[in-house]
């Protein structure tokens, strides 16, 4: 088994795998790879937090994909398409992608499976999404996930690598509803986070959450996703944890700009990469492409751009007309 991604969540997922499979963690920081060796622990991401012993990480990628009978991927969206050719050498055709990360790549507006396919059409590829923050994954306290493949046999037998006592795992065919669930989310947590920095009550932010699933909801069926799945686990369940915990790193940056500071300041700050700042403009862009009305994720976006403040979005919206909620 390769984990390639040595961030939190790569990280994590690592140490769930390796209960079931011999695992291996790809990383770019030489240290957090000794650290990991040394230690279990990852003291860059995961300070207090031991890993699994059995649990080794290197920064070869060679090493760590050779034999490997799946690659799980726990790299930015961004990024992904770089590290994913990187990894082309070394993948056998027929070896499983999955993918753990959350966003949506800019310029071609494609999910990461759709990198995959794109990139390594003979590997077939799949997601892993859903409320997982890592911290709590950590701590043993109950989670679930969905696991989406195309071929729903495949799904069923790779799902097993990451059950414990503690992580559940649900199988789904809607690879690009879970997808899209976990980057739409995203975009959420932000405006989640803008509306307790700007002070408002907890009505306020149940409204934005409402009415922005909504809107991301006819998106992703506009795109061909299935509607039930914004209402499950990678959807509605994903954008609960999201825009809710204090651990989101979504919802903090939000929550920020909320307060007036600005974006470059904030996340100059962070270890980890905030998704939905990249994701916002992208998925308002797909809107418009599929002629759907987002007006809150558009509002997003013209915030994380530097075109609008928070406190103006927010009283944008207000002003928006009122009618049918349906």
């Amino acid at each position: 088994m390769a984990v390639v991604g040595g961030g939190s969540w790569g990280t994590t997922v690592a140490h769930l795998v390796s209960h079931n499979a011999l695992t291996k963690l790809w990383c770019r920081d030489s240290e957090v790879a000794a650290s990991i060796n040394q230690y279990h622990k990852n003291l860059r991401y995961l300070p207090d937090f031991n890993l699994a012993n059995n649990l080794r990480a290197s920064v070869d990628l060679e090493e760590v994909l050779h034999d490997a009978d799946i690659a799980l991927v726990a790299i930015p969206s961004q990024s992904f398409r770089e590290v994913l050719c990187q990894m082309k050498p070394y993948l056998q055709d027929g070896t499983p992608i999955l993918s753990l990360a959350k966003g949506l790549e800019q310029g071609s507006t494609f999910t990461m499976t759709q990198v995959v396919n794109e990139e390594l059409p003979e590997n077939p590829t799949g997601v892993l999404s859903g409320p997982n923050l890592a911290q709590e994954v950590l701590q043993g306290f109950a989670t679930a996930s969905v696991l989406a493949m195309a071929n729903e046999s495949d799904s069923e037998q790779i799902h097993k690598v990451f059950l414990t006592e503690n992580f559940r795992v649900y199988t789904s065919t809607d690879v690009k509803g879970c997808e899209l669930g976990g980057a739409f989310k995203n975009v959420l947590a932000l405006a989640a986070g803008m509306t307790t920095g700007l002070g408002t009550g907890d009505n306020t932010i149940a409204a934005v959450i409402t009415r922005g699933l909504a809107e991301l909801t006819r998106l992703g069926e506009a795109m061909g996703a299935r509607r039930e799945t914004f209402s499950g686990l990678a959807g509605l369940g994903d954008l609960i944890a999201t825009s809710f915990s204090a651990k989101s790193r979504n919802r903090f940056v939000g929550e920020q700009l909320g307060k007036g500071r600005l974006l470059d300041e904030v996340i100059s700050h962070m270890d980890n990469v905030a998704e939905g700042v990249m994701t916002a403009p992208v998925v308002s862009q797909l809107a418009k492409e599929y002629k759907v009305e987002t007006p809150i994720t558009d509002q997003v976006s013209a915030v994380v751009n530097g075109s609008i403040s928070a406190s103006d979005a927010y009283e944008l919206l207000m002003l928006r007309d009122q009618g049918s909620e349906t």
